[in-house]
């Protein structure tokens, strides 16, 4: 385990999946859910080189067929640190005999965190080490208690966007793919309040959304705000058909196979293409008061 500690914020983070597993106030109040095996086990899994699901669990390549569990294996992963000061943290991921087995690509995924104040930045870094085009895209699934501090009900808490901004939802399957629909997702006034029935059918995807989502209660003042400018669509989610108490804010730069569609990592939507030598960033900050 690794710690970044300010006056205001303590985060800790785990090698394996570089991933971070505590974000506290100074008060020792908790934000980040910290797992249950009865509603779900994670707590903030960094995605690559896939986001969602593959159809049938795989994908092809070049006439090979490939298969890859969900949301890829950087998550799990032993990753290691390859910088550390007293307010940044880097791991790193390179192509090994396993990863090669599901992903036939030379790379280097990092991780960087940043602690400023109230606000962690999360950097991913994708570079292509080989002598061929590399594909790949990025996604962050950080999950937070509700209510916060134990504050209200669930029901208290409401997720505020930018007023007057709404937004489109991507009608996903049953099987929680893709479809070739979409719908408007209205946000009145920026909020969504929040229930659990809002995840009956699993995750809500949405695009052409604010760069900026907070959660928060007008019994509370505690919040946490993600900022996710240059992801491109927004994931919120928690265990269907249950009373979790949490949600999964989750910027992603890419969506799950369409449904039906074994995909070919040449033509999936969203594929980040890098030549040798090239690299890309994405990311997402999270700030908790």
């Amino acid at each position: 385990m690794f710690t970044l500690k300010n006056n205001e914020v303590t985060a800790e983070f785990d090698a394996l999946g570089a991933e971070l597993r505590s974000l506290k106030t100074a008060d020792g109040t908790e934000y980040l859910w910290q797992g249950d095996a009865a509603y779900w086990n994670g707590r903030a899994p960094n995605l690559f080189p896939i986001v969602g699901r593959l159809t049938e669990g795989g994908y092809t390549y070049r006439g090979q067929t490939f298969e890859m569990n969900l949301h890829g294996f950087a998550r799990k992963s032993a990753f290691v640190v390859v910088e550390k000061s007293a307010k940044k943290i880097v791991f790193a991921l390179t192509e090994n005999e396993a990863t090669l087995k599901s992903y036939p690509f030379p790379f280097l995924f990092t991780v960087t965190y940043k602690l400023t104040g109230g606000t962690l930045e999360t950097v991913y870094g994708v570079e292509n080490t080989g002598i061929g085009e590399l594909l790949s895209t990025v996604g962050g699934h950080p999950g937070f208690f509700v209510p916060v501090g134990g504050e209200g009900d669930f029901t208290d808490w409401y997720l505020q966007f930018e007023p007057k901004h709404g937004a489109t939802a991507l009608v996903m399957s049953s099987a929680c793919f893709v479809t070739d629909k979409t719908e408007p997702f209205p946000l009145p006034d920026g909020r969504l309040p929040l229930s659990h029935g809002l995840f009956d059918d699993d995750a809500i995807v949405l695009k052409d959304m604010p760069e900026t989502v907070t959660l928060k209660s007008d019994k509370s003042k505690r919040s946490v705000t993600v900022k996710y400018a240059g992801m491109k669509y927004l994931g919120l989610w928690h265990k269907p058909k249950s009373d979790a108490p949490y949600i999964c804010i989750e910027p992603w730069a890419s969506v799950p196979s369409d449904d039906g569609v074994i995909d070919d990592l040449e033509t999936k939507r969203d594929m980040v293409r890098l030549k040798p030598g090239e690299r890309y960033e994405r990311g997402f900050s999270i700030t908790v008061v």
